[in-house]
């Protein structure tokens, strides 16, 4: 009916809501007698999430931060650092001469090659996969370099980009059998451990071992070093203004966005750290006696490590690799193609296994029937792991590759310096491995009972 047909108790309160009526409050006045009307409560104010303000208290709110992530089980790479600056305590007690730039150097220098191996494993243990096969395609990728360049004569480079290249397709393969026809990854690349040990052999045929020719690049990649001191001070300049304009450019976005941004302090704060870090670590490699500058093996770990890093976190593949590694169902039902995903992780792995055998081969002279055999598996996934990637997936950072190796040759450097055996030296390194592996399961167990896994 209308609303002139409406009686007074047919009518609606609608019409005291709309904008020419005035309010009840105002015109009706209160029966005698009859309580007076409690005013309506305020509008709460909408809850703010305090982990977005606590940058906003100054010491108290980054303390009040710490221990959050602390309590819920994000440790990030506190451990390894606590690590590190425990064991050189120990081992400058030990021996005055660990943080000499000898030293330093050695670490530097030993460190590269596997370093590089344990980024393509980061990748892998990402995906919640492993890949046994790395020491065997290291020593293909080595085998194959010296029987082109050294046994038949062919062009340096291109002997060079064959070797790594075969890393690449071995990866692929991997990939092909783990991804496409279903056989566990940790099957596959078993089998290539073993089946890619026979192949080079078979490569280096009759020849226990082939030298390195003097003045190679292979030779150069651990043996050079930039006795002029600009490089080393140099690349420490450029290492601070990326940190420097990475940060501000982070802040930029996220401030654009009306996302929570780190202040000014704080970027000047760690920036000022980071030079300070880098910085020694220049002086120590060209100023003190006996130093020999900056190591080309340093460089080319860094410069992978830096590309590896852009990879994963800042293109979509790398977004990719992580959802993958989350929940491969979920990433598949968001429309990611999971199975190229895996293949090409795979071939990551392989290529850099390919180039860390070349290091390898650097540093024995050349290449050899048993290189990359012994430790040298453990040890490149001892690195990622020690450094913070997890074993369960889906979690890492490819700096967690320098890290982690770099706890390993410093141990092996310290024991070395005391006269410890290489008994001594696997079952530290073990138990370190162990350590790293528990603090991650008690981590990931923290963070689920605090719903955040």
């Amino acid at each position: 009916m209308s609303d002139l047909a409406k009686t007074p108790a047919d009518r609606t309160p609608e019409a005291a809501t709309t904008p020419d009526a005035p309010e009840a409050s105002a015109t009706v006045p209160a029966q005698a007698g009859a309580p007076a009307p409690t005013p309506a409560p305020a509008p709460a104010a909408p809850a703010v999430d305090p982990r977005l303000l606590v940058r906003e208290e100054g010491f108290k709110g980054y303390w009040a931060e710490f221990t959050r992530k602390i309590r819920g089980g994000e440790l990030g790479s506190l451990p390894v650092i606590l690590g590190l600056i425990v064991i050189a305590i120990v081992f400058q007690l030990q021996n005055e001469n660990f943080l000499s730039a000898g030293s330093v150097a050695n670490v530097a220098v030993y460190a590269s090659g596997l370093g590089i191996m344990a980024v393509g494993i980061v990748f892998v243990l990402v995906l919640g996969e492993i890949d046994l096969s790395l020491g065997s395609v290291a020593g293909v990728g080595a085998a194959v370099w010296a029987g082109l360049q050294v046994s038949n004569g062919v062009n340096e480079w291109l002997s060079l980009a064959l070797a790594i290249l075969s890393g690449t397709v071995i990866g692929v393969l991997h990939g092909f059998f783990f991804a496409k026809l279903g056989v566990p990854a940790f099957v596959v690349t078993l089998a290539g451990f073993l089946g890619w040990m026979g192949l080079q052999e078979w490569l280096m045929g009759g020849e226990g071992s082939i030298n390195a020719p003097s003045g190679s690049v292979v030779e150069n990649l651990t043996g050079y070093f930039f006795a002029d001191k600009i490089a080393a001070y140099g690349l420490a300049l450029v290492a601070i203004a990326l940190h420097i304009l990475t940060q501000l450019r982070e802040r930029s976005r996220r401030r654009s966005a009306r996302l929570p941004a780190r202040p000014m302090a704080e970027i000047l704060l760690r920036s000022g750290l980071f030079a300070v870090l880098v910085l020694v670590a220049a002086y120590v490699m060209n100023e003190p006696a006996g130093a020999r500058g900056l190591p080309l093996a340093l460089v080319l770990f860094l410069a992978v490590l830096v590309g590896a890093d852009f990879v994963a976190r800042r293109t979509v593949f790398g977004r990719k690799v992580f959802a993958v590694g989350g929940n491969a169902e979920a990433a598949r039902r968001a429309g990611i193609n999971v199975d190229r995903v895996r293949i090409a992780v795979f071939a990551i792995s392989g290529t850099l296994a390919a180039f860390g055998g070349l290091f390898i081969a650097s540093l024995s002279g050349g290449a050899t029937k048993s290189l990359g055999g012994g430790n040298t598996l453990m040890l490149v996934i001892a690195a990622a792991v020690i450094g913070g990637t997890s074993l369960f997936g889906g979690r890492g950072k490819v700096w967690s590759a320098l890290l982690g190796m770099i706890v390993i040759q410093s141990i092996q450097q310290g024991l070395n310096m005391i006269g410890m055996s290489n008994s001594i030296q696997n079952m530290i390194t073990g138990a370190v491995l162990l350590a790293a592996v528990v603090i991650d399961s008690l981590s990931r167990r923290t963070q689920k009972t605090a719903g955040r896994a």
